[in-house]
C-alpha cells in the first residue's frame, strides 16, 4: 500500500533520488565533528572554504548534498545543479543528560527559510531510544512537530534518528547493548515513521565490532524494513569507507533505499593541504562515491514503492495549500 504524497513532497524526493529513485546522497552537514578535522588555527572562513571545497568535487556524482546553515550556505550555493538540497535545522549534538537526551535547534533558523533558500527537503537528527521515558515523548513530540511544519511548507522530511543508552550502566559500545541494538532499531522506524518522517535516515542495525556474518546482517536489515512504514537509508557513523560499503551493500539488499554518507566519503580529505585535497577528492572520494552510487542504483528499494503522486484533475491547484 502506497501515501499520496503533495507535490511538494514528491518533487522533494524526486529531485534527492537518482534516476532508479534511490538515495545516493553525501552528508555534510557536521559541525563540531568537522571542526575537529580541521586544524587548531583554522578560521570560519577555512571551514567554509573546504567544506565548498569538498561539495563542489562531490556533489556532480552525489544525488543530493545534505548541509548545515553554520559552514554550508558557500557548498549549497557552489554545488552541482544536479543535485539536491537537504538542510538540517538542529543544533549539533544534544541537549539534557546523556541517559535523557533531547535536541535543540538553530536560533533563527527553521523549515520556511529551509524551504525558501531552495532545499529539496529539511532534516533533523535525534538521539533517541524507545523506552527513554520523557525523553522518548520529547522527541516524538519534536518529530510530529517538525513534520507538522513540513506539511505546511510542502517540503520533504528526512529524520535521522541515532541510538543511545538510557541505562548508565549499559554503554552503546557494550556487547550487552548490540545484543538490544536490532530491535531497538526496528521500534525507532516504527515510531517514527509514524510520527511523520518521510524518510529515515538510520545506524546499521548490528554493531559490526561483535557481529561479522553477513546474513545475520542481512537479516536484521530485513527485519527493518519489515517495521518501517517510510523508505530507509543508511547512515555512515563515521565508520571507514570499506566497512560502509559493505553495509550499504547488504543494507540495499534488506531493503534499505540508499544511503546518506559522511565521513566514510571525504573525512580523509580534510586535514590535508589544498593541492593534496583536490587531487584526492578528484580520485579517491569521487570513486567512493561512484562505487557507493552504483550498489544503490542496482539493489536499492525505490521510494517510489511507498509513495504516488496526487493525481493530475483539472484545477487541482484550487484544493492545493
Amino acid at each position: 500500500m502506497t501515501t499520496t504524497l503533495s507535490p511538494g513532497k514528491w518533487r522533494g524526493l524526486m529531485t534527492t533520488a537518482t534516476a532508479s529513485q534511490t538515495f545516493a546522497i553525501l552528508a555534510f552537514d557536521q559541525r563540531g565533528n568537522y571542526r575537529q578535522l580541521l586544524p587548531e588555527d583554522a578560521t570560519f572562513a577555512d571551514a567554509v572554504q573546504i567544506k565548498q571545497q569538498v561539495v563542489s568535487a562531490l556533489s556532480p556524482h552525489a544525488s543530493a548534498v545534505l548541509l548545515d546553515p553554520v559552514y554550508g550556505l558557500g557548498a549549497a550555493q557552489h554545488m552541482a545543479g544536479s543535485s539536491g538540497l537537504l538542510m538540517a535545522i538542529e543544533k549539533t549534538g544534544y541537549s539534557g543528560k546523556a541517559t535523557a537526551r533531547r535536541v535543540d535547534f538553530i536560533e533563527g533558523w527553521d523549515v520556511g527559510k529551509i524551504k525558501q533558500m531552495g532545499a529539496s527537503a529539511a532534516k533533523v537528527l535525534v538521539y533517541y531510544h524507545p523506552d527513554a521515558g520523557e525523553a522518548t515523548q520529547h522527541i516524538e513530540d519534536v518529530v510530529r512537530e517538525l513534520a507538522a511544519q513540513c506539511r505546511q511548507h510542502d517540503i520533504t522530511f528526512f529524520v535521522e534518528p541515532v541510538t543511545y543508552s538510557p541505562d548508565e550502566a549499559l554503554p552503546k559500545d557494550s556487547p550487552e547493548f548490540a545484543s538490544q541494538r536490532p530491535e531497538i532499531i526496528q521500534e525507532t522506524v516504527r515510531r517514527l515513521g509514524e510520527a511523520g518522517a518521510d524518510v529515515l535516515k538510520i545506524e546499521f542495525p548490528i554493531d559490526v565490532k561483535y557481529e561479522t556474518n553477513h546474513d545475520v546482517w542481512r537479516a536484521a536489515c530485513e527485519a527493518v524494513s519489515d517495521a518501517c512504514p517510510v523508505p530507509w537509508a543508511l547512515l555512515s557513523a563515521g565508520v571507514d569507507f570499506d566497512v560502509f560499503l559493505q553495509q550499504v551493500q547488504v543494507a540495499c539488499e534488506g531493503g534499505a533505499s540508499g544511503f546518506v554518507g559522511g565521513r566514510a566519503i571525504w573525512k580523509d580529505a580534510i586535514p590535508l593541504d589544498e593541492a593534496a585535497r583536490t587531487e584526492f577528492l578528484a580520485s579517491v572520494a569521487v570513486e567512493r562515491l561512484k562505487k557507493l552510487r552504483a550498489v544503490v542504483e542496482k539493489d536499492g528499494k525505490p521510494w517510489t514503492d511507498f509513495y504516488t503522486p496526487i493525481p493530475t484533475v483539472e484545477a487541482w491547484f484550487h484544493q492545493y495549500t
